[in-house]
């Protein structure tokens, strides 16, 4: 009856920000990848860095597909090659 307080979308927000974060965990794992690429002697600890990259990423994509988000932002990895 009385509306005074317009109810935010809150889902939109936080998607918007999980799209973000997705993004800037895909170019950490793409730098980590690049990184363990260049280095002749690839330390474990430079691995373990490149795998938790990897495991970032793959964690918020997962939670993306389960909120069945879509991003409409091309990353920089697809079209540098």
């Amino acid at each position: 009856m009385f509306n005074f307080f317009k109810p935010k979308d809150f889902e939109k927000e936080y998607d918007e920000e999980l799209l973000q974060s997705l993004n800037l965990l895909k170019q950490d794992w793409d730098q980590a990848q690049q990184t363990e690429a260049a280095v002749a002697d690839v330390d474990p600890q430079v691995k373990a860095q490149t795998e938790l990259a990897k495991q970032k990423f793959e964690f918020m994509y997962r939670q993306a597909r389960l909120r069945k988000i879509k991003n409409d932002h091309i990353q920089s990895s697809v079209y540098d090659s």
